[in-house]
């Protein structure tokens, strides 16, 4: 019997979100100013004091875990080039900004040299500034040109609404240059009345990594002019660019940097990343050039304090007896109410699309009790609404309407969200860079804030708030992306031969790997080979192959039943465990039934209903060793690395009480299997090792998934993934090893680098997740520790002392200096 934890929420990619609440300034220029509303006269309290009242309430003190005081920071400031045009030096002072950071003059000192650069400083230095100025000096300068097409500048976000954002914001900045500045959103919501102005005249292009790939790049003739003229590529938030997403653009700006080649143009990158380890490594391997880093943030700022923040246990028991916490979910809303109350601007990152809109209805429901005019001052915002949908909150938000917003973790991006005092993060977000990006939120312009840190009842984040050095004394983690991973690779080659036939000479462009699959792709008749060059000959359009966000396939479209209305969409990898029959879906604060989910059609229908409950998917995984890449001795037991398929299928799903978590029941599904190839990490272990560690038959198999379902809480601290980019699999006797065997594999085809970078960290891995298990005060095991929401044998069997008993002895064996450590 294998036992498994699949990761559930890979393919829910969050979509684009993120907007102004409220601010009369320019969102880039941050130097000199405070961005909150004219409305707010009164003086803000202090975090130390916000904290303060969050905690005054019965039982709340004893919550905060740790209180970490990061202290305010002094600004250094530079003059900026000499080469920059005066105008855009005027522009920027009407601004209000008589002079740069240090750091925003250095990039732009190395843009104007056409040098590729990264900036990689804290949240609000003022990033956009800096590599605005001279893009702006440019364009200027190419304005003067006889056709007025003298230079272009494209920029790409991560997401819709920060493109539009930063659209707003260019425009405002850019307003005294004239018509020298055209800038414009290229992306899926633009009416096909302006694409057309847009190709032949604008000379600013903002638009996202997936419009660049299906609608920009296929179609190159049309831009010809503006690629001929392209001097430089703009790439905000970079750091978002990881995994397979991350491997997938990676593979597009290659294909983009073919083509201008192709009109003669080699555009200089400019990078804006969250402050990273090795930023210049994690953007030369995105772009394939080489890029310079800075990462001296000579920005101001204020004091954060930041609070470690653990929901108490109920009364309630979960599976098998196990003791359960109040969720964060519950506590981040009652937190959101609070700050609401008090007037504290505050924004609530919660994980998950169910998480946001769950926080949003209880914490409205709460402010009613007081006054019903509140409930309209708190909303949810995420991905799947209607473009309709997300406008109206955008104004409601640049209007200063809403107070507090519950978001997922999309919202942590550029987009400026001024005058925020609080963030509450609802659940450890994966990365410690991810953590201090959505920290950085708040306390615009050198004012104080708070951040609390609100613990999940699970292995990572109960470690966190106890071992707060792990957060507050580590440094933030490398991007992790693998352009050659050939799952990615193929189709972009096949994208890349129907936008220009591939020679020989764009080896060296697209890597080594691509060597080895042309010939692969013709065999598969999707690529043909005439003479010296590759060609795409099939109807179809080829970058269609490319699924570049790893949704698995047409979105799945949620209609109302009664009505016929389209209320949004789910990824298509994610339908089987959100949308499937009997699930609850909320949109918009409304609470829906899934009556019926078709696969065939892409459709969930559903209708409204108010259960006193929320729904989770469970799965079964099986998964079987391909090819084994690395294999290290660990004692008698082996640690390894390698391909691996994956075959998983939703079979039931559970009934859980609202706020408590109280399992009410399981219903059955009957979902088809899906398969996936991909990459794993594994360790074996043998009758001797068992013997030393008091493990018998009985308890083999709870040791082993207990191990597992720890490991996989833990992984997060060691890669840059959460919890939902990774799965794994426990057998007592897997078939293809031989022996008791522990599987953790990426939750994407042909890998996302996660479980090569466990394997490469293996013994602090393993080590910290002992750590973990052994630390919890239960008896047998809880969703602190040992147990996984998302388990597809209900939790059953664990346990835990056989768990430490196991990874004790295996990290014995475990190498030294040199080894997988």
């Amino acid at each position: 019997m294998a036992f498994n934890h699949l990761p559930a929420g890979v393919h829910d990619a969050l979509a684009p979100l993120s907007v102004t609440p409220v601010t009369h300034s320019v969102p880039m220029a941050k130097n000199h100013r405070s961005d909150r509303s004219s409305t707010d006269t009164a003086p803000s309290p202090s975090p130390g004091e916000v904290l303060d009242r969050l905690a005054s309430g019965p039982s709340r003190a004893s919550r905060i875990t740790h209180t970490e005081h990061v202290p305010p920071r002094a600004g250094r400031h530079a003059v900026w080039p000499d080469r920059i045009r005066a105008e855009v030096i005027a522009a920027v002072q009407r601004a209000g900004i008589e002079h740069p950071w240090a750091h925003q003059a250095r990039v732009a000192e190395h843009a104007l040299d056409g040098e590729s650069v990264v900036v990689a400083t804290g949240t609000a230095s003022g990033k956009s500034l800096a590599y605005l100025v001279p893009v702006l000096s440019r364009l200027l300068e190419g304005s003067e040109a006889p056709n007025g097409r003298g230079a272009t500048t494209l920029y790409l976000a991560p997401t819709k609404a920060l493109a539009a954002d930063q659209c707003r914001s260019v425009k405002e900045l850019s307003h005294p240059l004239g018509n020298a500045v055209r800038p414009a959103v290229y992306d899926g919501d633009t009416p096909v009345e302006e694409r057309e102005w847009i190709r032949q005249y604008a000379n600013y292009v903002l638009t996202n990594p997936d419009m660049l790939h299906l609608g920009i790049l296929p179609s190159h003739p049309r831009w010809s002019s503006f690629l001929r003229a392209l001097k430089y590529v703009v790439i905000d938030e970079c750091h978002t660019y990881r995994g397979v997403f991350g491997s997938h653009v990676a593979q597009v700006l290659r294909r983009l940097r073919r083509l201008c080649a192709r009109y003669g143009a080699e555009p200089v990158f400019l990078l804006a990343s969250a402050t990273a380890a090795e930023p210049s490594v994690a953007a030369g391997r995105l772009t394939g050039v080489r890029v310079t880093e800075v990462a001296d943030d000579a920005s101001p700022r204020g004091e954060l304090v930041f609070a470690l923040w653990e929901p108490p246990l109920t009364e309630f028991q979960g599976e098998k007896g196990a003791p359960v916490r109040r969720t964060a979910t519950a506590e981040t809303a009652d937190l959101l109410t609070d700050l609401t109350l008090q007037n504290i601007r505050s924004v609530a990152f919660v994980r998950s699309r169910r998480g946001a809109e769950l926080i949003s209805v209880i914490a409205q429901e709460r402010l009613a009790e007081v006054d019903r005019s509140l409930a309209r001052r708190v909303a949810a915002y995420r991905g799947g609404y209607l473009p309709e949908e997300r406008r109206a909150l955008e104004r409601a938000l640049h209007s200063g309407e809403l107070l507090g917003l519950a978001a997922t973790t999309a919202l942590e991006l550029g987009v400026d969200i001024s005058g925020l005092d609080a963030v509450l993060i609802a659940g450890y977000p994966g990365t410690r860079a991810s953590l201090w990006q959505q920290a950085g939120r708040a306390g615009r312009s050198g004012q104080g804030a708070l951040a609390v840190l609100v613990a999940r009842d699970d292995p990572l984040d109960t470690f966190l708030v106890h071992h707060p050095e792990a957060l507050f004394d580590q440094p933030v983690e490398s991007t992790v992306l693998d352009p050659d991973n050939p799952y990615v690779l193929a189709p972009h080659l096949c994208a890349a031969a129907a936008e220009l036939p591939l020679t020989e000479e764009d080896f060296a462009l697209f890597g080594p790997a691509c060597e080895e699959l042309l010939p692969q792709l013709e065999a598969a008749q999707l690529l043909r080979r005439r003479t010296k060059a590759w060609h795409w000959t099939r109807r179809e359009r080829a970058a269609d192959l490319a699924d570049i966000r790893g949704q698995g396939g047409r979105p799945v479209q949620v209609v109302e039943a009664a009505t016929g209305r389209l209320l949004g969409t789910v990824d298509a990898g994610a339908a089987h465990t959100t949308v499937h029959e009997g699930a609850v879906h909320l949109h918009q604060g409304r609470t829906y039934l899934v009556r019926e989910l078709d696969l065939d059609d892409s459709v969930a229908l559903v209708e409204q209903a108010e259960p006193p409950y929320s729904t989770v998917a469970r799965d079964t995984t099986s998964i079987s060793v391909l090819e084994t890449d690395t294999e290290i001795p660990w004692g008698d037991g082996r640690l390894c690395y390698g391909s691996v398929e994956v075959t998983n299928q939703v079979v039931s799903f559970l009934r859980r009480r609202l706020i408590t978590g109280e399992v009410l029941g399981e219903s059955k599904l009957d979902l088809p299997p899906r398969t996936l190839r991909t990459r794993a990490v594994w360790w074996t272990v043998t009758e001797d090792q068992l013997d030393a560690a008091r493990i018998n038959p009985e308890i083999l198999g709870g040791a082993l998934h207990a191990a597992e379902h720890a490991s996989i809480g833990m992984l997060p601290l060691f890669a840059t993934c959460d919890r939902w980019d990774i799965g794994g699999v426990s057998v007592p006797l897997h078939p293809d090893t031989l022996l008791p065997t522990v599987f953790v594999y990426d939750g994407h085809p042909g890998g996302a680098g996660f479980a090569e970078r466990a394997f490469h960290t293996a013994a602090s891995w393993l080590d910290a997740t002992r750590q973990a298990i052994a630390a919890c005060e239960c008896d047998a095991g809880c969703p602190s520790c040992i147990q996984s929401p998302k388990c597809g044998n209900g939790n059953d069997p664990l346990h835990k002392r056989g768990a430490v008993r196991l990874l004790t002895e295996l990290l014995r064996g475990a190498p030294g200096e040199g080894g997988a450590a």
